[in-house]
Protein backbone atom coordinates (compact mmCIF):
# COMPACT_ATOMS: atom_id res chain seq x y z
CA UNK A 1 0.00 0.00 0.00
CA UNK A 2 0.99 3.27 -1.46
CA UNK A 3 1.99 6.10 1.35
CA UNK A 4 -0.97 8.02 -0.14
CA UNK A 5 -3.44 5.35 0.01
CA UNK A 6 -2.81 4.34 2.96
CA UNK A 7 -3.41 7.63 4.16
CA UNK A 8 -6.82 7.90 2.56
CA UNK A 9 -7.46 4.41 4.11
CA UNK A 10 -6.69 5.96 7.80
CA UNK A 11 -9.00 9.25 6.88
CA UNK A 12 -11.65 6.98 5.85
CA UNK A 13 -11.19 4.56 9.02
CA UNK A 14 -11.44 6.85 11.63
CA UNK A 15 -14.19 8.66 10.15
CA UNK A 16 -16.40 6.08 10.08
CA UNK A 17 -14.71 5.16 13.63
CA UNK A 18 -16.11 8.82 15.18
CA UNK A 19 -19.70 8.37 12.85
CA UNK A 20 -20.56 5.42 14.30
CA UNK A 21 -19.13 6.63 17.81
CA UNK A 22 -21.80 8.09 19.16
CA UNK A 23 -24.54 6.64 21.54
CA UNK A 24 -28.12 7.81 22.44
CA UNK A 25 -28.53 9.14 25.67
CA UNK A 26 -30.48 6.99 28.19
CA UNK A 27 -32.30 10.16 29.62
CA UNK A 28 -33.06 10.85 25.90
CA UNK A 29 -34.97 7.69 25.73
CA UNK A 30 -36.55 7.45 28.59
CA UNK A 31 -38.09 11.11 28.15
CA UNK A 32 -39.34 10.02 24.55
CA UNK A 33 -41.23 6.96 25.78
CA UNK A 34 -42.61 8.70 28.92
CA UNK A 35 -43.94 11.41 27.03
CA UNK A 36 -44.00 10.73 23.29
CA UNK A 37 -48.05 10.24 23.66
CA UNK A 38 -48.35 13.75 24.87
CA UNK A 39 -46.42 15.48 21.91
CA UNK A 40 -49.02 12.96 19.23
CA UNK A 41 -51.71 14.91 20.92
CA UNK A 42 -50.62 18.63 20.51
CA UNK A 43 -50.21 17.41 16.91
CA UNK A 44 -53.56 16.07 16.63
CA UNK A 45 -55.70 18.60 18.41
CA UNK A 46 -53.08 21.70 17.06
CA UNK A 47 -51.14 20.67 14.56
CA UNK A 48 -47.44 20.84 16.10
CA UNK A 49 -45.36 18.30 15.10
CA UNK A 50 -44.75 15.72 17.68
CA UNK A 51 -41.11 15.93 16.28
CA UNK A 52 -40.96 19.56 17.30
CA UNK A 53 -42.97 19.04 20.46
CA UNK A 54 -40.80 16.53 22.02
CA UNK A 55 -37.18 18.06 20.51
CA UNK A 56 -38.23 21.40 22.48
CA UNK A 57 -39.11 19.13 25.45
CA UNK A 58 -35.93 17.81 25.61
CA UNK A 59 -33.92 20.74 24.80
CA UNK A 60 -35.57 23.23 26.98
CA UNK A 61 -35.83 20.92 30.01
CA UNK A 62 -33.05 18.63 30.14
CA UNK A 63 -34.99 15.79 29.16
CA UNK A 64 -37.15 16.42 31.84
CA UNK A 65 -34.21 16.31 34.50
CA UNK A 66 -33.04 19.94 35.11
CA UNK A 67 -33.72 21.39 38.31
CA UNK A 68 -35.41 23.36 36.61
CA UNK A 69 -38.10 21.40 35.11
CA UNK A 70 -38.45 19.51 38.44
CA UNK A 71 -39.18 22.33 40.69
CA UNK A 72 -41.60 24.14 37.90
CA UNK A 73 -42.70 20.87 35.41
CA UNK A 74 -42.37 24.03 32.61
CA UNK A 75 -40.43 21.69 29.86
CA UNK A 76 -40.69 24.17 27.28
CA UNK A 77 -38.94 27.17 28.78
CA UNK A 78 -41.97 29.59 28.69
CA UNK A 79 -41.74 32.77 30.65
CA UNK A 80 -44.52 34.60 32.52
CA UNK A 81 -45.29 37.38 30.25
CA UNK A 82 -48.03 39.96 30.76
CA UNK A 83 -50.72 37.52 30.61
CA UNK A 84 -49.86 35.04 32.95
CA UNK A 85 -51.83 34.57 35.35
CA UNK A 86 -51.03 31.17 37.06
CA UNK A 87 -47.23 30.05 39.02
CA UNK A 88 -44.63 31.58 39.23
CA UNK A 89 -41.12 30.84 39.55
CA UNK A 90 -38.13 32.46 39.11
CA UNK A 91 -34.68 31.41 36.99
CA UNK A 92 -31.56 33.08 35.80
CA UNK A 93 -31.85 32.92 32.25
CA UNK A 94 -30.79 35.60 29.75
CA UNK A 95 -30.82 38.02 32.98
CA UNK A 96 -31.08 37.00 36.40
CA UNK A 97 -34.19 36.09 38.00
CA UNK A 98 -36.71 35.96 34.86
CA UNK A 99 -40.07 34.87 35.53
CA UNK A 100 -41.50 31.28 34.34
CA UNK A 101 -44.19 29.53 34.16
CA UNK A 102 -44.99 27.32 36.94
CA UNK A 103 -46.96 24.11 36.20
CA UNK A 104 -49.11 21.71 38.83
CA UNK A 105 -48.09 18.97 35.96
CA UNK A 106 -45.64 18.37 33.21
CA UNK A 107 -49.30 17.76 31.13
CA UNK A 108 -49.99 21.02 31.80
CA UNK A 109 -46.91 22.29 30.37
CA UNK A 110 -47.33 20.44 27.40
CA UNK A 111 -50.84 21.78 26.72
CA UNK A 112 -49.76 25.65 27.35
CA UNK A 113 -47.27 25.13 24.90
CA UNK A 114 -49.70 24.94 22.30
CA UNK A 115 -51.61 27.52 23.64
CA UNK A 116 -48.82 29.51 23.48
CA UNK A 117 -47.82 29.17 19.83
CA UNK A 118 -51.31 29.22 18.63
CA UNK A 119 -51.89 32.52 20.11
CA UNK A 120 -49.14 34.40 19.45
CA UNK A 121 -49.48 35.96 15.48
CA UNK A 122 -45.37 35.52 15.21
CA UNK A 123 -45.89 32.13 14.96
CA UNK A 124 -48.69 31.76 12.88
CA UNK A 125 -47.41 31.54 9.41
CA UNK A 126 -45.71 27.80 11.31
CA UNK A 127 -49.30 26.63 11.12
CA UNK A 128 -49.69 26.96 6.93
CA UNK A 129 -46.83 24.31 7.21
CA UNK A 130 -46.91 20.59 6.94
CA UNK A 131 -47.16 18.75 10.31
CA UNK A 132 -44.53 16.52 9.06
CA UNK A 133 -42.04 19.54 8.27
CA UNK A 134 -39.93 19.38 11.29
CA UNK A 135 -37.63 21.40 10.03
CA UNK A 136 -39.06 24.49 8.47
CA UNK A 137 -40.67 24.31 11.90
CA UNK A 138 -37.31 24.31 13.32
CA UNK A 139 -35.84 27.04 11.45
CA UNK A 140 -39.40 28.93 12.06
CA UNK A 141 -39.07 28.99 15.81
CA UNK A 142 -35.98 30.50 15.57
CA UNK A 143 -36.93 33.14 12.70
CA UNK A 144 -39.81 34.04 15.31
CA UNK A 145 -38.14 34.40 18.28
CA UNK A 146 -38.64 31.29 20.43
CA UNK A 147 -35.14 31.28 21.81
CA UNK A 148 -32.27 33.42 21.59
CA UNK A 149 -29.82 30.72 20.80
CA UNK A 150 -28.49 31.42 17.57
CA UNK A 151 -28.14 27.83 16.81
CA UNK A 152 -31.43 26.78 18.02
CA UNK A 153 -33.17 25.22 15.02
CA UNK A 154 -30.15 23.47 14.04
CA UNK A 155 -30.38 21.85 17.87
CA UNK A 156 -33.93 20.79 17.50
CA UNK A 157 -33.04 19.04 13.80
CA UNK A 158 -30.30 17.62 15.40
CA UNK A 159 -32.43 15.96 18.08
CA UNK A 160 -35.20 15.10 15.94
CA UNK A 161 -32.57 13.16 13.26
CA UNK A 162 -30.14 12.13 16.14
CA UNK A 163 -33.76 9.99 17.94
CA UNK A 164 -35.86 9.23 15.00
CA UNK A 165 -38.73 11.69 16.11
CA UNK A 166 -40.25 12.50 12.89
CA UNK A 167 -41.25 9.06 13.25
CA UNK A 168 -43.89 10.29 15.75
CA UNK A 169 -44.69 13.05 12.86
CA UNK A 170 -45.43 9.83 10.41
CA UNK A 171 -47.40 7.95 12.72
CA UNK A 172 -49.96 11.00 13.29
CA UNK A 173 -50.34 11.54 9.41
CA UNK A 174 -51.02 8.46 8.14
CA UNK A 175 -54.73 8.92 6.65
CA UNK A 176 -52.95 9.85 3.66
CA UNK A 177 -53.62 13.49 3.29
CA UNK A 178 -50.87 15.32 1.47
CA UNK A 179 -53.01 18.58 1.24
CA UNK A 180 -50.68 20.31 3.30
CA UNK A 181 -47.32 18.94 2.20
CA UNK A 182 -45.89 22.03 0.23
CA UNK A 183 -43.05 23.56 1.68
CA UNK A 184 -41.84 26.15 -0.28
CA UNK A 185 -37.97 27.27 0.03
CA UNK A 186 -39.30 30.82 1.80
CA UNK A 187 -40.94 28.58 4.19
CA UNK A 188 -37.55 26.23 4.66
CA UNK A 189 -34.94 29.14 4.67
CA UNK A 190 -31.78 27.52 3.43
CA UNK A 191 -33.12 24.20 3.03
CA UNK A 192 -35.74 23.96 0.49
CA UNK A 193 -37.92 21.40 -1.39
CA UNK A 194 -37.09 20.56 -4.61
CA UNK A 195 -39.42 18.23 -6.36
CA UNK A 196 -40.92 14.86 -5.29
CA UNK A 197 -39.22 11.96 -7.41
CA UNK A 198 -40.28 8.10 -6.44
CA UNK A 199 -40.61 7.60 -2.71
CA UNK A 200 -38.55 10.85 -1.70
CA UNK A 201 -38.78 14.40 -1.43
CA UNK A 202 -35.45 15.96 -2.63
CA UNK A 203 -33.97 18.75 0.09
CA UNK A 204 -31.42 20.90 -0.60
CA UNK A 205 -28.49 22.12 2.30
CA UNK A 206 -25.26 24.24 0.88
CA UNK A 207 -26.87 24.12 -2.39
CA UNK A 208 -26.19 20.43 -2.35
CA UNK A 209 -29.42 17.96 -2.73
CA UNK A 210 -30.02 14.82 0.15
CA UNK A 211 -32.72 12.84 0.90
CA UNK A 212 -33.79 11.58 4.49
CA UNK A 213 -34.17 7.91 4.69
CA UNK A 214 -37.07 6.24 5.86
CA UNK A 215 -37.51 3.02 7.65
CA UNK A 216 -36.47 -0.35 5.25
CA UNK A 217 -34.48 2.04 3.34
CA UNK A 218 -31.33 1.52 1.77
CA UNK A 219 -28.43 3.07 0.27
CA UNK A 220 -28.77 0.42 -2.44
CA UNK A 221 -32.77 1.37 -2.91
CA UNK A 222 -31.82 5.05 -2.60
CA UNK A 223 -28.99 4.99 -5.13
CA UNK A 224 -31.35 2.63 -7.56
CA UNK A 225 -34.05 5.77 -6.92
CA UNK A 226 -31.75 8.12 -8.98
CA UNK A 227 -30.02 6.66 -11.19
CA UNK A 228 -26.45 6.39 -9.12
CA UNK A 229 -24.63 3.35 -7.72
CA UNK A 230 -24.91 2.57 -4.22
CA UNK A 231 -20.84 3.05 -4.39
CA UNK A 232 -21.58 6.65 -5.56
CA UNK A 233 -23.96 7.32 -3.24
CA UNK A 234 -21.90 6.40 -0.46
CA UNK A 235 -18.81 8.57 -1.94
CA UNK A 236 -20.91 11.27 -1.67
CA UNK A 237 -22.36 10.34 1.89
CA UNK A 238 -18.20 9.34 2.72
CA UNK A 239 -19.55 6.43 4.50
CA UNK A 240 -17.86 3.10 4.33
CA UNK A 241 -19.35 -0.57 2.91
CA UNK A 242 -19.78 -2.21 5.95
CA UNK A 243 -22.59 1.11 7.26
CA UNK A 244 -26.00 0.12 6.84
CA UNK A 245 -28.60 3.12 6.91
CA UNK A 246 -30.82 3.65 9.60
CA UNK A 247 -33.76 5.46 9.61
CA UNK A 248 -33.78 9.66 9.47
CA UNK A 249 -30.57 9.64 8.34
CA UNK A 250 -29.47 12.69 5.41
CA UNK A 251 -28.29 10.96 2.48
CA UNK A 252 -26.47 13.11 -0.19
CA UNK A 253 -27.67 12.08 -3.72
CA UNK A 254 -24.84 14.72 -4.83
CA UNK A 255 -20.97 15.79 -4.16
CA UNK A 256 -21.06 17.93 -1.10
CA UNK A 257 -19.03 21.02 -1.07
CA UNK A 258 -15.30 22.34 0.52
CA UNK A 259 -17.07 25.07 2.36
CA UNK A 260 -20.62 25.36 4.03
CA UNK A 261 -22.53 28.35 2.67
CA UNK A 262 -21.88 31.78 3.36
CA UNK A 263 -24.68 32.02 6.03
CA UNK A 264 -22.56 29.26 7.96
CA UNK A 265 -19.36 30.58 9.26
CA UNK A 266 -18.65 28.78 12.40
CA UNK A 267 -20.53 25.67 14.63
CA UNK A 268 -20.07 25.22 17.92
CA UNK A 269 -19.36 21.68 18.88
CA UNK A 270 -22.77 20.20 21.47
CA UNK A 271 -22.74 16.96 23.22
CA UNK A 272 -23.18 13.98 20.97
CA UNK A 273 -21.45 15.56 17.72
CA UNK A 274 -19.50 14.09 15.73
CA UNK A 275 -17.19 15.93 13.06
CA UNK A 276 -19.41 13.41 10.56
CA UNK A 277 -22.66 14.73 11.71
CA UNK A 278 -21.87 18.05 11.31
CA UNK A 279 -20.63 17.97 8.06
CA UNK A 280 -23.49 16.24 6.98
CA UNK A 281 -25.16 18.74 8.44
CA UNK A 282 -24.15 21.62 6.94
CA UNK A 283 -23.37 19.76 3.27
CA UNK A 284 -19.67 19.65 3.19
CA UNK A 285 -17.31 17.11 2.87
CA UNK A 286 -15.82 15.21 6.03
CA UNK A 287 -12.15 15.74 5.25
CA UNK A 288 -12.40 19.62 4.38
CA UNK A 289 -13.92 20.38 8.08
CA UNK A 290 -10.89 18.29 9.62
CA UNK A 291 -8.35 20.47 7.31
CA UNK A 292 -10.48 23.46 7.89
CA UNK A 293 -9.82 23.04 11.91
CA UNK A 294 -6.44 21.66 11.34
CA UNK A 295 -7.53 19.18 13.22
CA UNK A 296 -5.89 15.46 13.03
CA UNK A 297 -7.81 13.03 11.03
CA UNK A 298 -7.10 10.43 13.93
CA UNK A 299 -9.09 13.19 16.64
CA UNK A 300 -12.30 14.76 16.81
CA UNK A 301 -13.37 17.96 18.05
CA UNK A 302 -14.22 18.91 21.64
CA UNK A 303 -17.30 19.62 23.07
CA UNK A 304 -17.66 23.33 23.31
CA UNK A 305 -15.07 24.12 20.26
CA UNK A 306 -15.73 26.95 17.51
CA UNK A 307 -15.31 25.03 14.43
CA UNK A 308 -14.35 26.86 11.05
CA UNK A 309 -17.18 26.18 8.41
CA UNK A 310 -15.38 28.53 5.43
Amino acid sequence: MTGFKFRIFCILLSINLLAVAQTLNPAYLSYIEQYHQLAEKQEKEHRIPASIVLAQGLLESGAGQSDFAKQSNNHFGIKCNNDWTGQKIYHDDDQRSECFRKYDQVIDSYEDHAIFLKNRTRYSFLFNLAPTDYEGWAQGLKKAGYATDPTYAYKLISIIEGYDLHRFDLANNSNGNNSNNTKTEENRGSMGIIQAIANHQVFKVNGVKFVTSNSGDTYVAIADEFNLSEARVREYNEIDSNISLSIGIRVFIESKKNKASTESETHVVQDGESMYSIAQYYGIKVESLYLLNKIPFTEGASLGQALKLR
